[in-house]
C-alpha cells in the first residue's frame, strides 16, 4: 500500500507544520529502518512511494506524518503487526512537546535515543544517583541493570546497546555533571566500583568533560540528558524505570536554565578529577 498521498490527508489537504511528536516519530522510523531492514534511504522511499526528500524530511522531524502513514511505513519495513499496532498507538497518544517512549519487545526506545545521540553536536548529562550511561564500565553498568530487575539475557542486550551508544563520544562535545552522591553508590561491589572510578578518572585524557557537583538541591529532582544539534532544536531525554520521556520545544527551556546554574556551582574539571582521585585513594 502506497503512502504517497497520506501526508496531505489532514486539515482538508493542508499539511500540518512539524511538531515535537514528529521529531520523535521521525527518529523512531529512522531507527526502525536502520536496525530492522537493509533498505537505504533511496530504496525505502521507493518502496513507500515517497520522494527521497520527503522521507528524509520525515526522518529528520521536518515534516508532519500521520499515524496512518506511520502504520504503512512500519508495515513496509516488516515490523510484526502486534508491535506495529503498539507503536502506532503510542504515536497517537503523543503530545506536541513530549514523547513518552516505552520498551517494546524487539524495539526498545533505546533505538530512538541512539539515533538522536548520533545526530547531536553537543550532549550534556546531569546525573544524580548513578554515573551517566555514556561513561559506564561493564560490571558497574550490569550491576545497575540487575538492581533494576532485568534478567541476564536482558542485561546482555542492554549492555550491548550501551556500548553502541558510547561510540558517539568520539565525535561530539560531551559534558557530564555528576552529583557527589553518585560517586558514593558502589554498584557491583568494591572492585567493580573501583574500575568505574578509574575509567571516570581516565576519560579526561580523551577530552571528555566531567564535573562534580557537591551541592545543588534545586537540580536533584531527577537525572536528564540535553542533546543539541547543528540544525534542529534541542531535545531533553529523561530515563525512567521501564520507559523514557523525550521533551521538545518549550519543555526544554527549564533544563537549559538549570544547566547554567549547575555549571556555576560545579567544581572545575581539574578539581573534579582530583576529587575522583581522592575517592579512589579511599577505596
Amino acid at each position: 500500500m502506497s503512502a504517497r498521498y497520506g501526508i496531505l490527508r489532514e486539515m482538508g489537504g493542508q499539511r500540518k507544520p512539524p511538531q515535537g511528536r514528529d521529531r520523535a516519530l521521525g527518529a523512531q522510523l529512522r531507527a526502525v529502518r536502520v536496525e530492522r531492514t537493509n533498505l537505504s534511504l533511496e530504496q525505502a522511499a521507493e518502496a513507500i512511494g515517497w520522494s527521497i526528500s520527503t522521507l528524509s524530511r520525515v526522518e529528520n522531524g521536518k515534516r508532519h506524518i500521520t499515524t496512518e502513514d506511520m502504520a504503512t511505513v512500519l508495515a513496509i519495513y516488516g515490523v510484526p503487526r502486534p508491535l506495529r499496532e503498539q507503536m502506532v498507538a503510542n504515536a497517537r497518544t503523543g503530545d506536541q512537546t513530549g514523547w513518552w517512549a516505552r520498551d517494546l519487545p524487539g524495539m526498545p526506545h533505546l533505538n530512538t535515543l541512539i539515533s538522536k545521540e548520533s545526530d547531536a553536536r553537543q550532549i550534556t548529562s546531569w546525573a544524580v544517583s548513578v554515573i551517566p550511561g555514556l561513561l559506564h564500565t561493564r560490571h558497574y553498568s550490569e550491576a545497575i541493570m540487575r538492581a533494576d530487575g532485568l534478567a541476564g539475557d536482558q542485561v546482555e542486550v542492554r549492555w550491548a546497546a550501551r556500548q553502541k551508544r558510547q561510540e558517539v563520544l568520539r565525535k561530539i562535545d560531551y559534558t557530564a555533571f555528576i552529583h557527589e552522591h553518585a560517586l558514593r553508590s558502589a554498584f557491583g561491589g568494591r572492585e567493580a566500583f573501583r574500575e568505574q572510578l578509574e575509567h571516570l578518572y581516565a576519560v579526561y585524557d580523551r577530552g571528555i568533560g566531567v564535573r562534580i557537583v557537591r551541592q545543588h538541591p534545586a537540580a536533584l529532582l531527577h537525572s536528564w540528558m540535553l542533546m543539541e544539534f547543528r540544525r534542529d532544536s534541542p531535545v531533553v531525554y529523561v530515563e525512567l524505570m521501564r520507559s523514557a520521556v523525550f521533551l521538545y520545544d518549550e519543555e526544554v527551556k527549564p533544563y537549559q536554565d538549570i544547566r547554567a546554574k549547575i555549571e556555576q556551582s560545579a567544581m572545575s574539571s581539574a578539581d573534579s578529577r582530583r576529587f575522583i582521585g581522592w575517592m579512589l585513594e579511599r577505596l
